[in-house]
Parts: structure tokens; C-alpha cells; sequence
């Protein structure tokens, strides 16, 4: 059986591991007061418009441009379509990809609902990739459960490093915002359950010491990936300070960047570790 991966760009991971890997990314439309990017930007780009002051607006690809990433793959019964997803907690992708999969009448696709986005999501879809390739006779249902048991298992745990942002999106208050700046307060994100999640607020750096005490209840079968916003050389430095803590070698740790679709909530200098439990 041949495998097609199609997620969309809420999904932080490398643009060469998807093409080397023959995975499409459909895009999503970005939307800084009226100058529409229907193909998104590139993050540099993003950021620099971000730091600006302007906060953009998202939208998810819509059920045609699914429609035409599955049609080539209708009535091939050697091939099977694995559709990956962001959290429909976060975002309406899900219904637009189930929407595609009903008016084609596909049987050959199969939609998760990833429960995560951004480089979290992207850890699952190289997790998977590698799975393919060890298991080159699994059948799709084999496929689909190690996608399944991935999705039950992956975690993304971060620090917000600029509270402007979520002060700007309304997220944070006036006040709040004021106090954490002055204590040098972190608010500290999960994925769970779906959602964005506050689940600690720590003084400089004890941030870094509780995201690292949560890594280390990992599986350490799977890498740790770390991901940043538009500041990879903080993310380096947490690296480096915390390999040995990790017990991972600092030179080969997978580092992404975080794109628009999460950065536009998060902005810039947000940092954190993706790990398997």
C-alpha cells in the first residue's frame, strides 16, 4: 500500500522533510488589514509585519482546496490518504477535510483530528513518516492505529516570552500584563484535551527548570522537538543549558519555528519542548 500525507500550514515542521516525503501542506490565507496572503508568508516576513503592531487574521483552507489535494487519489485502491489536522477546538479545518471526503465519496481517506497544531503536529507527521518507512508492508488500519496512539500521546509544553501579544489579542489584561512584566512573570502553555492551556506561571528562570522537569517524564524512544517564534537562537540557548538535564545531545536536537497560525497569538520569543509520553 502507497501512503499520501495532506495536512494544512498550521503545522510547524520543516518544508524539506515535507517535500523529501512528498507531503502537501495546503496553505492558509493571512490578513493584515485587508493586504491579503493567500498562500501565507513566509515567517520572516510574518514577524517583521507582526512586530509592527498589526495583528492578522487567519483562515483555514476551505473544503475545495482539500478536494483538489484527494482527488488525485480517488478510486486507487493501492493508494490510502492520511489527512492530519489542527485541533477543531482551535479551528473549522476538520469539517472542511470531512466536507472534501463526503462530496468525492472517498473511502481510501482517513481524517485525524490531531488534538495539537503547530510543531506538535508536525512531531506526529515525522513520527508517522518514520513508522511508513520501517513498516513498509503495514496495512492502513496498522497505519492508523500508531497515528492514533501518536495523537494520545504527544505533548507540547511552552513559555510565552513577550506578553504584548496576548495583551494586544485581548487574551491578557491591562493589569496582569503590567504586574508579570515588572515580577518577570512567564506564563507557561500546554496542548491538552484540545486546547491551549495556562498551567503555571514562574519568575524567569524556574520557567525553563518546570518545562524540563515535565520533559523528563517522557518516552525516550522519540526525540524531543523543540520550537521557537522568530528567535531560534533563545531556543539554542535552552538547548544547550539543558541537554544534560534532557539527556539529549545538543548538535542533532530537531528545532522548528512556529508559523503564523500560532504566532499570531503567541508572537515572538516564544519557546518549548514537543515530547512522546
Amino acid at each position: 500500500m502507497n501512503y499520501k500525507i495532506v495536512t494544512e500550514a498550521s503545522v510547524d515542521m520543516p518544508r524539506e522533510f515535507a517535500e523529501e516525503n512528498d507531503i502537501t501542506i495546503l496553505p492558509i490565507e493571512v490578513n493584515f488589514n485587508g493586504d491579503l496572503y493567500p498562500e501565507g508568508l513566509p515567517n520572516d516576513q510574518f514577524y517583521k509585519k507582526l512586530k509592527e503592531g498589526i495583528i492578522p487574521k487567519t483562515s483555514q483552507p476551505n473544503q475545495y482546496k482539500f478536494e483538489s489535494a484527494f482527488t488525485p487519489y480517488a478510486n486507487k485502491e493501492d493508494w490510502f490518504v492520511i489527512t492530519i489536522v489542527i485541533s477543531s477546538d482551535l479551528a473549522g479545518t476538520l469539517a472542511q477535510a470531512r466536507n472534501a471526503v463526503e462530496s468525492l465519496g472517498m473511502k481510501n481517506v482517513y481524517i485525524c483530528d490531531s488534538r495539537v497544531t503547530t510543531w506538535a503536529e508536525g512531531a506526529m507527521i515525522i513520527e508517522l513518516v518514520k513508522y511508513i518507512k520501517a513498516h513498509k508492508d503495514a496495512t492502513p488500519e496498522q497505519v492508523i492505529a500508531e497515528l492514533e496512539k501518536l495523537k494520545s500521546n504527544v505533548k507540547l509544553i511552552a513559555v510565552i516570552g513577550d506578553l504584548k501579544y496576548l495583551k494586544q489579542g485581548g487574551r491578557l489584561s491591562a493589569t496582569s500584563y503590567f504586574a508579570a512584566s515588572v515580577l518577570n512573570i512567564k506564563p507557561i502553555i500546554n496542548l491538552d484535551g484540545g486546547k491551549v492551556n495556562n498551567v503555571a506561571k514562574k519568575i524567569g528562570e524556574k520557567a525553563n527548570e518546570y518545562m524540563v522537569a515535565c520533559a523528563n517524564k517522557r518516552n525516550k524512544d522519540y526525540p524531543v522537538y523543540f520550537g521557537h517564534s522568530n528567535n531560534e537562537t533563545l531556543a539554542r540557548n535552552f538547548i544547550k543549558k539543558y541537554a544534560t538535564q534532557l539527556d539529549i545531545n545538543p548538535e542533532t536536537a530537531p528545532v522548528f519555528e512556529i508559523g503564523c497560525v500560532v504566532g499570531t497569538h503567541v508572537g515572538p520569543n516564544c519557546y518549548g519542548m514537543v515530547y512522546f509520553v
